[in-house]
C-alpha cells in the first residue's frame, strides 16, 4: 500500500480548490476509496465523519449519512446539524498536464469514469462515482469564463 501511495502522491499534491464534502453510508468502504484509490490522508475519523487532507489548507469532510442531523457539541461550541439526501457532487482542480495520469490511475485501480467533458472554456473534467454514488470530478481549468489561470 506505501508504494502505491508514494505513487499517487504528485497527483495528489497537485489537487487544489475548494473542499467540499460528501456523505458515506459505510465508512470502511468511503476509506478505502478516498484513502486507497485516491491518496488522500485521513486527518481524523470518528463515527459521524472522516477528514482528509485534500491539498495545502483543504479539508474533505465525508460525512456518514444519518449521523449530522442532530447538532454536535465540541469544545469551541455546536456545530449545527445538517444533512443531505441522496448522491452529492464536488471537484478536485487538477493541472492540465495531470489529466491522462489522472485517467490512468483510476483504471489502473479499477475505478470507471461515468464520464469525460471537454468544457468550452477550454478545460476538462473527469466524473467518477465513489463507493456510495457521489460524484467526483477531476477539474483541470478552465472550465469557467471567469478563471484567471495562466492556462487560459
Amino acid at each position: 500500500a506505501l508504494v502505491a501511495l508514494a505513487v499517487l502522491m504528485p497527483l495528489v499534491a497537485s489537487m487544489g480548490g475548494n473542499a467540499g464534502s460528501q456523505t458515506m453510508s459505510v465508512a470502511v468502504r468511503a476509506h478505502a476509496f478516498y484513502n486507497g484509490v485516491l491518496g488522500l490522508e485521513r486527518m481524523m475519523g470518528s463515527d459521524r465523519l472522516y477528514a482528509y487532507n485534500a491539498a495545502p489548507a483543504e479539508t474533505l469532510l465525508v460525512f456518514r449519512r444519518g449521523f449530522t442531523r442532530d447538532d454536535s457539541p465540541t469544545s469551541g461550541g455546536i456545530v449545527p446539524g445538517h444533512h443531505g439526501e441522496g448522491p452529492s457532487h464536488f471537484a478536485f482542480k487538477i493541472a492540465v498536464e495531470d489529466v491522462e495520469a489522472w485517467r490512468a490511475h483510476l483504471a489502473a485501480r479499477d475505478v470507471s469514469l461515468v464520464s469525460e467533458v471537454v468544457w468550452p472554456a477550454g478545460g476538462t473534467s473527469l466524473y467518477v462515482n465513489d463507493p456510495d454514488g457521489n460524484v467526483v470530478e477531476f477539474a483541470a481549468p478552465p472550465l469557467w469564463p471567469n478563471y484567471p489561470g495562466p492556462d487560459r
